[in-house]
């Protein structure tokens, strides 16, 4: 998240008063395995199903390394890349009203299209990677649309985060923090290329992947994400003078695992004001999940500058998804970021707030897709 830090605005344990492109439709033919019942009966249902099952396989695989095999149809395309049908999967009435500005997609319009064939792509991997506090449970909506529209998708819990047990307040330096992911990419098999896809404080995490990386790494995405400059640290970003964020302010809580007369080592968040500052725009359900799940902010890493190269960080392709409706990251520095360095293409999430993932999974969906099959 967007960080303000300075002596006189610490909190300690207690909170006090210191301190474009246009959019463009994913898929126009669709596949013809769709019958008009069936696009009938997709509904947020049947999403939020998938995305349960996606959301258990993330922690069994990663826990016991096995998966939860409520039903292969959902989680394995057949050789044309369109899932096969799904008979009688349970209904549920926890499902959530559709929303005006976040539109149900039917199932064509899930899949890339008819004249681009998943097999043409340069890569069908996509690897999230979460911002400051999150974990790789908050793209449970995004694994379970990806992987039904025949994507293979990995989603990477940062040292300290998510199910990754390490104590944040230890974490001194942005390699350490990012490590499962370098690691994960170390890892590729030779000549495998992945799409990056960063979020929030995430992004510095894939710019620093993107200079130890470069030939692995054939797009780099950054949604509502720090995309910094060389020299240039997240704290430095986010210290702008000309960027004002009374709430972020009002929302941290610094944390002094080394005693109160040294820098600080971790930063919480104020329960009470997550929803207005991550969320103000998601369904209910979700912040409830988040209020549970997000863990403490490392500080060390978001100190850290980082040293980019033209001929590493700088041959990766780099693209941008505006979230208008941010509280955390402000439409304003979104925009000063683009225009320090300006990306390939930049898109614009309508109505999106900092954790679109969750305010507008579908149409989020759509532009990652949509920028996966760029040439």
């Amino acid at each position: 998240m967007g960080l303000c830090f300075s002596r006189t605005s610490v909190r300690k344990k207690k909170p006090a008063k210191p301190r474009l492109t246009n959019n463009q439709s994913v898929g126009s033919g669709g596949s013809k395995r769709w019958s008009k019942s069936r696009k009938e009966r997709f509904d947020d249902v049947e999403l939020q199903d998938q995305a349960v099952t996606a959301a258990a396989n993330i922690l069994l695989k990663q826990q016991y390394g096995v998966a939860f095999d409520r039903s292969s149809s959902l989680r394995f395309p057949n050789s044309n890349g369109h899932s096969r049908k799904n008979q009688g999967l349970p209904r549920s009435s926890s499902s959530r009203a559709r929303s005006l500005t976040d539109p149900l997609l039917q199932p064509h319009q899930l899949v890339v299209s008819q004249d681009t064939k998943l097999e043409d792509l340069e890569t069908t991997h996509f690897v999230l990677v979460h911002g400051g506090g999150f974990g790789a449970w908050c793209w449970y909506k995004t694994i379970a649309l990806l992987e039904e529209s025949g994507f293979k998708v990995t989603a990477i819990d940062l040292t300290g985060s998510g199910i990754n047990s390490f104590d944040t307040n230890k974490i001194l330096s942005l390699s350490h923090y990012t490590k499962p992911l370098a690691d994960f990419l170390e890892n590729l098999n030779e000549g495998e290329k992945v799409i990056l896809v960063g979020h929030d404080f995430g992004g510095a995490c894939v710019s620093f992947a993107m200079e130890l990386f470069p030939s692995r790494i054939a797009k780099a995405i950054f949604v509502a994400a720090a995309m910094l400059i060389s020299g240039q640290s997240t704290l430095d970003m986010f210290s702008q003078k000309d960027v004002s964020n009374d709430l972020m302010r009002q929302a941290q809580i610094f944390r002094y695992a080394n005693g109160n007369k040294q820098p600080p080592t971790s930063i919480d968040l104020d329960k009470s004001l997550l929803g207005e500052l991550l969320f103000n725009q998601s369904p209910a359900k979700d912040v409830a999940l988040a209020s549970v799940s997000m863990r403490p902010i490392p500080f060390s890493p978001v100190l850290e500058k980082l040293s980019l190269t033209e001929a590493n960080h700088g041959s990766v392709r780099r693209f941008y998804i505006q979230t208008p409706e941010d509280n955390a990251i402000p439409i304003q520095l979104q925009e000063d970021m683009i225009s320090r360095s300006p990306p390939e293409q930049v898109f614009r999430l309508k109505g999106a707030d900092h954790s679109p993932f969750f305010s507008r999974p579908q149409t989020l969906h759509k532009q990652l897709v949509e920028i996966a099959k760029l040439a």
